[in-house]
């Protein structure tokens, strides 16, 4: 099976995160959108290179990503491109990243975005 990043329907692309890390392993994880965000990822408007993954409360995050907003997808609302956005993963991979990330001293990085089945998913690397 090719990696998600070789899919044409990717997203956005961290490629500096392979060449500035040794990846260890991968995990595929959902995020947690607004509707304006998702407009704007179908657009291809997701920029990934100055992110990177945080646990913390027993949940991952994605902090640093930045979505630009569209300027006719939300009008009624005021985009904040920056946010931190919630990745969903089970329970058994939170663990593992949390064990990973305190007992190793690894690192979370943000690989890929791409469409599967039509959601939105983050390809992690563990560095």
């Amino acid at each position: 099976m090719p990696a998600p990043s070789e899919h044409a329907s990717t997203i956005a692309l961290n490629r500096k995160a392979r060449h500035d890390y040794f990846i260890e392993q991968c995990f595929e994880a959902g995020i947690a959108l607004q509707g304006w965000e998702v407009k704007a990822l179908r657009a291809g408007r997701l920029q990934i290179a100055e992110g990177y993954v945080l646990v913390k409360g027993g949940e991952a995050w994605l902090v640093g990503a930045h979505v630009s907003p569209l300027p006719t997808a939300s009008t009624h609302r005021i985009p904040d491109p920056t946010r931190s956005r919630k990745l969903l993963l089970h329970r058994r991979e939170i663990d593992a990243l949390i064990g990973a990330v305190e007992r190793k001293g690894a690192t979370l990085v943000p690989l890929a975005v791409y469409w599967k089945k039509g959601r939105a998913k983050l390809e992690i690397g563990l560095a």
